[in-house]
């Protein structure tokens, strides 16, 4: 099974490109900061550095809400590919192949001089605001059970209520 999950900051804005031949696929690049478990022997925490890809409808998410400092959670499948470069030598890749990813934190608030400094020292930018729907509808309120039980005796299924086990006929 080839999966991978990653939470990281974009190091730089997403690149944006189509590819010859066909307009209508749009491909996001970017490289996502990922910390390590551990800090290193120096004591610093130190990071990875991952190629990310994304198409068409992931990749116009990337577009609009992505920028350099965001920090989200991504899942997807590695990639691996070479080609040979200017010089002759063939170069070797890997990228994750992106198939979600979400916000990983809220929008941050304006402090004054600008935006905190975040503990991976990754500046981070203004991110977009939080998508936040409407208020969900209250639940039903408890019903006494005489009034639930005039409501469900004209409902085609046997009324159960006054049986005990031994009368319920899966038993």
């Amino acid at each position: 099974m080839n999966q991978v999950a990653l939470m990281g900051r974009l190091t730089k804005n997403p690149v944006i490109s189509y590819p010859q031949g066909q307009p209508s696929t749009k491909i996001a690049r970017y490289t996502l900061a990922v910390d390590r478990m551990k800090a290193g022997p120096n004591g610093q925490r130190e990071a990875d550095f991952i190629s990310c890809v994304a198409f068409n409808n992931v990749a116009d998410f990337t577009e609009k809400y992505l920028h350099q400092g965001s920090k989200i959670a991504v899942t997807g499948r590695i990639q691996t590919g070479s080609y040979t470069n200017r010089e002759g030598q063939k170069v070797y890749t890997t990228e994750v192949i992106v198939n979600t990813q979400e916000f990983a934190e809220s929008a941050q608030k304006p402090q004054q001089g600008g935006y905190q400094q975040q503990p991976n020292n990754y500046q981070s930018a203004p991110q977009q605001p939080v998508y936040r729907p409407q208020e969900a509808p209250q639940a039903p309120q408890y019903k006494p059970q005489e009034e639930y039980q005039q409501q469900t005796l004209n409902d085609g299924f046997m009324d159960v209520s006054g049986l005990d086990d031994a009368g319920i006929p899966w038993n």
